[in-house]
């Protein structure tokens, strides 16, 4: 069996009761093909793009249901037939794929290296100039000028 998505489109003449008794009908009609109605929603009012058979609006329902391949095509006969059906689609879903649970993993710290430790460390303190006396700059400076 496959996963299989139909999407109608009904026209809007119906009232609540018309349409209630609609849905259930193409429900039904899905099981007589041996088929599983796996998901449906309640048909809502569309304002179309365009016209279809004359009609601004529509209701606008899907069923999600799992059928036999070979079982499509009466399906699809049936749905034909109906005349309160405007359009209606037929796509195949995927599965969804079911992959294991994978356990949380503890984040890895990097190895931490013996490194030197404070004591093995020189600290080096910047020297202290000497300071020069106003008096040495002064004849350095007049070396310089040439006087």
């Amino acid at each position: 069996m496959k996963l299989y998505e139909l999407t109608l489109i009904l026209t809007p003449d119906l009232s609540e009761e018309e349409m209630a008794l609609s849905q259930k009908k193409i429900q039904s009609l899905i099981q007589e093909e041996d088929g599983i109605l796996t998901d449906s929603k309640n048909p809502l009012k569309r304002k179309l793009g365009y016209p279809i058979k004359n009609k601004e609006e529509a209701f606008l329902s899907t069923l999600n249901f799992n059928l036999a391949p070979e079982k499509l095509g009466g399906l699809e006969k049936k749905l034909r037939s109906e005349n309160q059906i405007l359009r209606y689609l037929i796509l195949t879903k995927p599965r969804p794929k079911i992959s294991p649970v994978e356990g949380k993993k503890m984040p890895v710290s990097p190895k931490i290296l013996p490194s030197e430790t404070y004591k093995d460390k020189k600290i080096v303190k910047p020297s202290k100039e000497k300071k020069v006396e106003l008096k040495e700059i002064e004849k350095k400076l007049e070396e310089m000028l040439g006087e």
